[in-house]
């Protein structure tokens, strides 16, 4: 039998809802990495463990832009870390808590006015 229009659009519905809990979460943990740096962890596994089931949905842009902050994080403090004795990777690592501070901010209130990360989606 085939689904009606509005069985179809229920179910979209539905799925970008749970997408949208579950990107609030991620930005959650991700905020919450400041006290406890294993929720960043957490934070990419969720991202990648869920990717799948956002695919199709506006949301996605959202997973992009998280995931996105991690590696970029990462990279950024690896470097920090590295050069810290050297006295600039201080400043890097500031640098990249504020641009992490900037991109949760930015994403989470996009999230919560439901609109996609990039122009192109």
């Amino acid at each position: 039998m085939h689904e009606s229009i509005h069985e179809h659009t229920d179910h979209d519905q539905q799925k970008n809802e749970a997408a949208k809990k579950t990107a609030t979460l991620v930005y959650a943990l991700q905020a919450a990495s400041f006290l406890l740096t294993v929720t960043f962890i957490a934070a990419i596994i969720i991202n990648y463990v869920k990717k799948d089931d956002v695919a199709d949905t506006w949301v996605a842009s959202h997973f992009r832009w998280q995931i996105r902050t991690f590696w970029f994080a990462l990279l950024w403090s690896g470097f920090g870390a590295i050069l810290f004795f050297l006295g600039i990777g201080y400043f890097i690592l500031i640098g990249v808590a504020i641009w992490v501070i900037y991109r949760i901010a930015k994403g989470w209130l996009a999230l919560a006015d439901g609109k996609s990360m990039y122009l192109e989606d």
